[in-house]
């Protein structure tokens, strides 16, 4: 029993020092963190949907910056492949998995400053369902090759 109470002391101890190790020879440093919203604008509604976000858009993403939240934002938009595929992608760039700590707090203040009241928000959020389905959200952290 003591023989074997030694050997795992042995392995965990030297683990301590090969785990440093394998994480220092990774190929990759981790870089900032990503929300990706994939959207399917319903077809011919492109038009009226980019004058009814965008404006909206631009202001949350400005005081989100002031706040410290967002680092960037980025928004692509092409072709469906598909009737089930996106044709819209919403880019947003944070510091740190950290960052996402109280995060919703803080957004709930910026949307109550720059959209109104929660019924407000409500009346917005249900007038662009008729324009746009939201189709996916993904977290993604950004690897920079070394």
């Amino acid at each position: 029993m003591k023989l074997i109470k030694g050997i795992m002391a042995v392995v965990l101890a030297g683990s301590v020092w090969v785990i440093p190790a394998l994480a220092a020879d990774k190929a990759y440093t981790e870089g900032t963190v990503w929300t990706i919203t994939m959207i399917r604008v319903k077809p011919g509604m492109e038009d009226v949907y980019w004058r009814d976000i965008l404006p909206t858009r631009k202001k949350i993403d400005e005081e989100a910056k002031k706040a410290g939240l967002l680092i960037s934002s980025h928004i692509l938009a092409g072709s469906n492949s598909n009737k089930e595929d996106f044709n819209v992608v919403f880019l947003d760039e944070y510091k740190n998995m950290a960052a996402f700590d109280g995060m919703e707090a803080k957004y709930d203040a910026i949307l109550q400053k720059v959209i109104g009241t929660e019924d407000k928000q409500v009346q917005l959020m249900v007038k662009r369902s008729d324009l746009r389905e939201i189709m996916g959200d993904k977290l993604m952290r950004e690897l920079i090759v070394k």
